[in-house]
């Protein structure tokens, strides 16, 4: 679709010279905490390729931590991809496999499918990453771009947790072009997307439609904050129209953190609500 792709390359250039806001970003997110180091889950993928490349220029290599955690189905490219994002960046290689913890799991639940064992993979990770974030002294970081988060895709808890997302308001378009200038190896930037939860498994398959797609409604819906119906009158097709923009508002509750009753005069997350640097 022509509109799509005029929209995304559009995109793609607002993204192309945001690298040191990014790296700036990191670094006083973190800082302010009090961390130094930071630690994530490395796919193979774009997204966690470019928080690599990002955290590696904000904090250096000896302060970034990621973690392959492969699982048995997971395609071999996925792994030879993440190393070469290892060895661009001269960091540590670390492996751990998730394929015991989560066959140990589904031992007694054959007919499990494809999507619990998916949403538990992506938990089993985070539990990973989170773990080694004692171990490292490390702030975990988040690897889910903008489009994943407004059409919810992705693990509640898993992919989707993190303490500070660096790539969070990058479309996947966006996200490309980024990837381009921080010097991402080609493998990956020519590569379908996929959350490599089982064989074969593609991001675009799984939605029904593609991310140029996505991205151009989204940005219309979400940030030029055009109607449904509008949308529509500059040529996108309205059933398409119509399911990214339900996606967007029936996944909200992936977006906040836990909704808590209102009983006293100052809730958390309601009328107490600080900057994560209070009192710091």
């Amino acid at each position: 679709m022509k509109q799509a792709s005029a929209i995304c390359a559009s995109l793609a250039e607002t993204a192309s010279h945001i690298v040191p806001v990014l790296v700036a970003f990191l670094r006083d997110e973190v800082g302010k905490t009090g961390f130094h180091d930071v630690v994530f889950g490395l796919s193979g993928g774009i997204d966690s390729a470019v928080v690599a490349y990002l955290a590696t220029q904000a904090f250096g290599k000896e302060h970034v931590h990621p973690i392959i955690m492969p699982y048995k189905t997971s395609s071999p490219a996925s792994l030879a991809d993440a190393r070469a994002v290892l060895h661009d960046l001269s960091l540590a290689e670390q492996v751990i496999e998730i394929t015991p913890q989560i066959d140990a799991y589904f031992a007694d639940k054959p007919d499990a499918s494809a999507l619990r064992k998916g949403n538990k993979m992506a938990r089993e990770r985070m539990t990973i990453v989170y773990d080694h974030s004692v171990v490292y002294h490390a702030l975990a970081l988040g690897t889910s771009n903008k489009t994943e988060l407004l059409l919810g895709y992705g693990t509640q808890f898993g992919d989707l947790a993190s303490a500070i997302n660096p790539i969070g308001d990058l479309y996947k378009a966006q996200i490309r072009a980024v990837a381009k200038a921080v010097g991402v190896p080609l493998s990956i930037l020519q590569k379908a997307p996929s959350a490599d939860l089982w064989e074969d498994q593609t991001d675009e398959s799984e939605l029904g439609f593609t991310y140029d797609e996505a991205d151009a409604i989204l940005h219309l819906f979400v940030d030029d904050r055009l109607s449904v119906e509008e949308i529509v009158e500059i040529g996108f097709e309205e059933t398409l129209v119509k399911l990214i923009v339900r996606r967007v508002m029936i996944n909200q509750y992936k977006r906040r953190m836990p909704v808590i009753a209102k009983l006293s005069s100052r809730t958390i997350g309601i009328d107490f609500r600080y900057p994560r640097d209070w009192g710091l």
